[in-house]
């Protein structure tokens, strides 16, 4: 055979010949320790209720979340972020349900607490969506828009009753202009200093998120084009990531993780604090109804596509499969 260039010298399947050498070589490793598990609680429910666009995701009743809780700590999963599921009659236009301390998600987050202490890093959605009777994130003015600093007080608020409750870390997930510096600001002045921000830095209006909307019981009537990030920007994302970590964000996180992996190798790249990524409910149902119909191999679709986004950048990486996921890396899976 006549050589060119390097070849026949240079042959990089030399190091793919075995699943021993191709484990060996991996430049990504996907670990437990990666993995958070959102997990539903749902107020005035005896059994847990299956999320019918999401198999295998249910609201869970207080009994079932600790079952939950536990199964992730014994896979090794590293932690759980609650959200909390208010009968629609607890619901207002304040969303004050998610404020009171004995609402859902607060008795939610004393249970798993009480049930793992801290063997699981116990995470709390900070937004008012789920208790909301309008679905919005916030508070609303005279003409029906989300009024930004009203609703920073009602973040205010949430961040202190959470972290009363028993949250390591607060998840602000609104996307309000300043909520992590007022949020920052409300647990230092309530001693709790030591609770953590994992900002939702790059979130993004999406047609994904259509199942958890179904999780969460939402009242949402038009959408939250004002207050996401529009899709068409990534400059932005890195000016959202500016301030968040002016603010004081411990963690930061791009929301959907898979068709924003190239704003999650930006983010990455930029910072020097702890990077998640949020693989939301519909980039979930999109494998499992495929699964479903045996287009594609249901497991290795998982693997592949939280290979992907760890690759890209994610050091923790939320996603409903992670306490089966780490079940797999436990024992070893390829």
């Amino acid at each position: 055979m006549t050589a060119y260039g390097n070849f026949p010298g240079s042959r990089p399947r030399r190091l793919r010949t075995t699943p021993a050498m191709r484990r060996m070589v991996a430049e990504t490793r996907l670990d437990p320790a990666n993995l958070i598990l959102p997990a539903f609680v749902r107020e005035g429910i005896d059994a847990p209720v299956a999320v019918s666009a999401m198999p295998g995701v249910y609201q869970h009743t207080l009994d079932t979340l600790r079952k939950a809780a536990v199964e992730a700590v014994t896979a090794g999963v590293s932690g759980i972020m609650l959200f909390g599921v208010p009968e629609d009659a607890n619901k207002d236009a304040r969303g004050t349900a998610g404020t009171d301390p004995d609402g859902i998600l607060q008795v939610a987050l004393r249970a798993v607490r009480e049930e793992v202490g801290d063997e699981l890093v116990v995470m709390s959605d900070l937004c008012l969506d789920e208790f909301t009777d309008h679905g919005h994130c916030g508070v609303l003015d005279a003409d029906g828009r989300v009024d930004n600093d009203a609703t920073l007080e009602r973040y205010a608020e949430m961040a202190q009753v959470q972290a009363d409750a028993g949250a390591h870390v607060v998840g602000p997930s609104g996307m309000m202009d300043g909520q992590v510096g007022v949020i920052r600001d409300a647990l230092d002045q309530t001693g709790h200093e030591d609770v953590s921000i994992l900002a939702y830095t790059a979130k993004y209006t999406s047609a994904f998120y259509g199942p958890f909307r179904e999780a969460v019981g939402s009242s949402l009537t038009g959408d939250r084009k004002t207050y996401q990030q529009d899709p068409a920007n990534a400059r932005e994302s890195l000016r959202e990531l500016a301030l968040d970590l002016e603010e004081g964000a411990d963690m930061v996180m791009v929301k959907p993780a898979g068709p924003y992996l190239d704003i999650l190798a930006k983010v990455a790249e930029s910072v020097h604090v702890p990077v998640a990524a949020y693989q939301i409910s519909g980039e979930y149902a999109m494998i499992e109804a495929a699964a479903e119909k045996g287009w594609i191999d249901r497991d290795k679709a998982i693997l592949e596509s939280l290979t992907g986004i760890r690759r890209a950048g994610a050091q923790m990486i939320l996603t409903y499969w992670a306490t089966e996921v780490a079940q797999w890396l436990g024992r070893g899976r390829d």
